[in-house]
């Protein structure tokens, strides 16, 4: 029966360290799998992270094997990584020593991701002509995220601190691992079903491919395309894309800059308004100053200051019309009278009773007809003579 004994965490290490590397299978292995989390130190370092369905293995490259690599690794890239595996005693964590490695083609989940793509492209849900305008105003800001982090810290610190007037709803998400794509589609239609908030953002912090995936699933890009609330998509760092975000009315590339797009600034505002203000005042002052210059001009004017004055001058010109009126009527008159004369004493010339007075007479039978003739009568007939200034009554004999 062994004794314990304390060992000190550096000291286990250790220990297993040495214990892996006297496994053979251990010193010399190739491993398959996909490369996420790569980062490329400016030392000439590779790290990164060989990940399959069902688990992950930290790995590293030092520069010496870095350089002989004759392709440029990157996220998603399938490869065959041969190498050792040992423990890096300060951490306490087992990783692959990588000696070389080749690609093995693209990794199933980066097939999975285009495959999902040019679907979704050729049905329609990435077109531009689909996408809602998000509000300019909006009174309620709906978020669906993991209810913890600095995701949704960074959302509830924009909102507040950007536009108060604007209500925040959580809906707490799974964003990670089984069940995570049915979580956020419910929280999308939790929003429009409730019809309580007028635009929605969606999103996580960032992550590897893997961490991201709930944001690339069909169910997640079909429940955006149908909301009927704008969708602000707010997954990953500014590099990473996703399915939702090709889907979404807009796509943020943080969750801080997510909260900014969905609501506008209080003080750029504030601004405006002060400005429009200035504006307002100046546009016054120089319509006031129109105006008031308008009136002067008119209370300098002679009618306001001797309204009575225009008057007379009507008056002097009503007379003078009355005038000239009055002479154009003696005219008028004066030549009817001269005309009315010499009509009249021609017509004197042609009456009857001119040339009766000048001694003729007018001899009418008993019927009252003209006699023009001693055979029209005979004697015993009844005659009349009219004269100058009367009539005469006769027996022919």
């Amino acid at each position: 029966m062994y004794e314990k004994m304390i060992m000190t965490v550096g000291q286990l290490n250790l220990f297993i360290k040495d214990l892996l590397g006297q496994v053979p299978l251990l010193s010399n292995i190739k491993i398959k799998g996909e490369i996420s989390n790569f980062k490329s130190h400016s030392s000439g370092h590779l790290y990164m992270s060989l990940k399959d369905e069902t688990g992950t293995l930290r790995a590293v490259m030092f520069r010496n094997a870095a350089f002989a690599l004759d392709f440029k690794p990157e996220n998603g890239m399938q490869v065959v990584a041969e190498g050792r595996v040992g423990v890096y005693e300060r951490d306490g964590q087992y990783q692959l020593y990588i000696n070389s490695m080749m690609p093995d083609g693209k990794g199933n989940l980066h097939e999975q991701f285009e495959k999902l793509k040019a679907k979704l492209q050729t049905e329609g849900l990435f077109e531009i002509s689909a996408k809602k305008e998000i509000p300019k105003y909006p009174n309620c800001v709906g978020v669906v995220t993991a209810p913890t982090g600095a995701a949704v810290r960074d959302i509830i610190n924009i909102l507040s601190r950007r536009y108060k007037a604007a209500d925040i709803c959580l809906y707490p998400a799974l964003v990670q691992g089984d069940g995570a794509a049915k979580s956020i589609s419910d929280g999308i239609k939790y929003f429009n079903n409730a019809k309580n908030c007028d635009v929605i953002i969606v999103g996580r912090g960032g992550g590897s491919i893997e961490d991201l995936w709930a944001f690339n699933e069909e169910i997640v890009a079909r429940t955006i395309f149908e909301s009927e609330i704008p969708v602000i998509s707010a997954v990953g760092h500014e590099t990473d894309f996703t399915i939702a975000d090709f889907v979404a009315d807009l796509r943020a590339p943080t969750p801080s800059a997510a909260a900014e797009l969905a609501v506008p600034s209080e003080e750029e505002l504030f601004d405006k308004f002060e400005s429009a203000k200035g504006r307002i005042k100046a546009a016054s002052r120089k319509i006031l100053e129109n105006r008031r210059l308008l009136l002067k001009m008119y209370t300098e004017k002679q009618i306001l200051r001797d309204p009575l004055s225009k008057i007379n001058e009507k008056w002097i010109y009503l007379d003078h019309l009355s005038k000239m009126f009055e002479n154009a009527a003696k005219g008028v008159f004066g030549e009817k009278q001269q005309l009315l004369s010499l009509v009249a004493s021609k017509l004197d010339g042609l009456s009857p009773l001119g040339t009766l007075g000048r001694g003729y007479a007018v001899a009418k039978d008993s019927s009252g007809a003209v006699v023009k003739s001693t055979r029209q009568v005979k004697s015993g007939d009844s005659m009349t003579v009219r004269v100058s200034d009367g009539e005469i009554n006769t027996i022919v004999e």
